[in-house]
């Protein structure tokens, strides 16, 4: 992976913009990094993070974007390739580590731990895939579909051989309904290899729709 030459920059601008500094704003970066462990594994909407930790937009710009020259998070676009639908134009936003998002992740009685666990799991694939990535496939590069109307894929990965659509699950029993959005992801692109991984045992095939664990999954990538 390369190490992206303007970290420096991104710093210095910061520091222009904001005449007391990061140190001196600890608390609006602490606030920052609780608002966007939101964002983890979800479409990346910078004014509505901004509004909730009541900082400037251009401050939280310069924020996201330390945290990607650190290598501490990353941002994979839409999949707009030939498309036939109205698609999303946000981006999906993912710490580097799943364990950093449960580390900066607020918990308590209104938060439901398998929304945490998902979005975990979801941050733990695409790890993977973007060391899978780097190591295998340097023409192959990652992103995720969604639709206007909601049809989401969690990741494209798209390269010279490479046409894959994945979508994780953060459960033991696949509903017809998980398999939704890869069908509809199909009816477009029926070129595209289709996956779904979940916590499950068993290795499963419906519809042309590969279902497999994510252990299983993760042992076949390498």
């Amino acid at each position: 992976m390369n190490l992206p030459g303007n970290s420096g920059l991104h710093l210095y601008k910061l520091k222009k913009s904001e005449p007391k500094g990061l140190t001196r704003n600890i608390g609006n970066f602490l606030r920052f990094l609780e608002a966007i462990s939101f964002s983890h594994g979800s479409v990346l909407n910078i004014s509505n993070v901004a509004r909730e930790c009541q900082i400037e937009r251009k401050v939280v710009e310069s924020y996201i974007s330390i945290l990607e020259d650190l290598l501490l998070a990353f941002r994979i676009p839409v999949f707009s390739r030939r498309a036939k639908r109205a698609l999303s134009s946000h981006p999906k936003f993912y710490f580097f580590d799943a364990g950093v998002y449960l580390a900066l992740c607020p918990s308590g009685p209104l938060d439901r731990p398998e929304e945490t666990g998902g979005a975990a799991l979801e941050g733990l694939v695409a790890q993977h895939l973007r060391a899978w990535i780097d190591y295998r496939n340097k023409d192959c590069r990652l992103y995720f579909w969604r639709t206007s109307s909601g049809n989401e894929v969690d990741f494209i990965l798209y390269g010279k051989d490479v046409f894959w659509a994945i979508e994780v699950k953060h459960t033991a029993t696949v509903h017809p309904r998980d398999l939704r959005s890869l069908k509809t992801f199909g009816q477009d692109y029926p070129e595209a290899k289709r996956t779904l991984l979940y916590r499950g045992p068993e290795k499963l095939s419906r519809d042309d729709i590969i279902i497999q664990s994510c252990e299983e999954f993760f042992g076949e990538l390498r």
